[in-house]
């Protein structure tokens, strides 16, 4: 069975940096990439980073850009979401998910949220 747990999500001012982790048990070969999403109050769910395991892709929505990194450690099977410059809006609840490319559509497994709230 897999399971995907987050933590490390919280409260910080604008500006400031979070990290994210979703460690990973259960899984299986093929599937092979894993991302991030988030969903803020009143708004769809939106993907934020994907990566594959192999570390050979990632993708990374434009807001984010040059402030969110992801990354892997396969040793562990955990996935981390470097957060710096922190913005308002990038207030939501993230979930960490699991699948099999880095398109949403493909990621089709998730944990249960952690609460990000950034403070201008």
């Amino acid at each position: 069975q897999v399971q995907l747990v987050e933590s490390g999500g919280g409260s910080v001012q604008a500006g400031g940096s979070l990290r994210l982790s979703c460690a990973t048990s259960g899984l299986t070969d093929s599937r092979n990439a894993m991302g991030w999403f988030r969903q803020a109050p009143g708004k769809e769910r939106e993907l934020v980073v994907s990566i594959l395991w192999s570390g050979a892709s990632t993708y990374y929505t434009n807001s984010v850009k040059g402030r969110f990194t992801i990354s892997r450690d396969t040793a562990k099977n955990t996935v981390y979401l470097q957060m710096n410059s922190l913005k308002a809006k990038d207030t939501a609840v993230y979930y960490c998910a699991d699948g099999y490319g880095l398109i949403p559509a493909l990621l089709d497994l998730w944990g249960q949220g952690t609460q990000v709230t950034v403070s201008s």
